[in-house]
């Protein structure tokens, strides 16, 4: 089972040597230090040209292990809550990454609420853009997929849990990757604002305060339900602290600070 680039040539260049050219420059973006071991990361999904200099940066900053778990937020509302694709490869210009089945199949009896499940998928972009800088940094990548559609605790919990059992199982380090975006369609100002109280939580691991504060000051947060399951999962799993490696938004691409999308790159550990 193969899915297939669904914005390629739009989020991101569709020529594979395009591609790899400006994956690499956005991974040459300036990092503190070494590359270092990180239990979980936060990395923007927009369009390259608007936010993947912070996803960049957040990539560039730590050690990409072969197994990755991504999760990110369910855009078009169609599937289950909690989707999974469990197995087969996705396709990116120029190859193909393996879904990292036994994984996902630990990571489905961890969370009966997860589905294995592939039209949440199909045309969703906020993993996919992750993906051709993740293979820069990692040739031999294994993933595995996780679409959030609902913010119902109880449901964002269980995937937190599932995800602790599913890293602590693994015989090999792995790395949880949150999608997200935060605010959306602000004006500048307000949209950092705002911003910045979501990754004060986040700086804190703090899933609670983050689901608190975004809701307290209506923060248009895509990512938010991924954001508070790999919080979770990262204080559980060990991190002590999340650490600001970028924030952006999309005004300081297109000159226009009137109405805004915000990104943070963040690594925790």
């Amino acid at each position: 089972m193969i899915r297939a680039p669904a914005v390629a040539g739009r989020f991101y260049p569709g020529e594979p040597e395009v591609l790899e050219r400006l994956a690499a420059k956005l991974l040459a973006s300036p990092a503190e230090g070494e590359p270092r071991r990180a239990t979980a990361v936060l990395a923007p999904h927009a369009g390259w040209i608007y936010s993947g200099a912070t996803a960049g940066a957040v990539y560039a900053s730590v050690i990409v292990p072969i197994h990755v778990i991504l999760v990110g937020p369910n855009h078009t509302g169609v599937g289950p809550p909690l989707s999974l694709w469990d197995r087969g490869t996705w396709e990116i210009p120029g190859g193909h990454i393996p879904i990292d089945e036994q994984m996902a199949a630990v990571l489905k009896e961890s969370c009966p609420d997860l589905i294995p499940d592939i039209s949440a998928h199909r045309y969703e972009h906020c993993l996919e853009v992750q993906l051709g800088l993740l293979k820069m940094r990692r040739e031999d990548l294994r993933i595995t997929p996780v679409v959030v559609g609902t913010t119902r605790p109880e449901a964002v919990d269980a995937l937190g849990e599932a995800l602790v059992r599913t890293v602590q199982a693994s015989p090999e380090p792995a790395l949880i990757v949150i999608s997200s975006d935060l605010s959306h369609y602000e004006p500048a100002p307000t949209a950092e604002r705002k911003d910045r109280m979501a990754i004060a939580a986040m700086e804190a691991l703090d899933s609670r305060e983050l689901r608190r504060v975004v809701q307290r000051e209506r923060i248009s947060m895509c990512g938010f339900a991924p954001a508070v399951c790999g919080l979770m999962a990262a204080r559980r799993l060990g991190a002590r602290s999340g650490r600001l490696i970028r924030y952006s938004h999309s005004g300081e691409v297109s000159g226009d600070d009137s109405s805004v999308v915000g990104y943070a790159g963040m690594v925790f550990s």
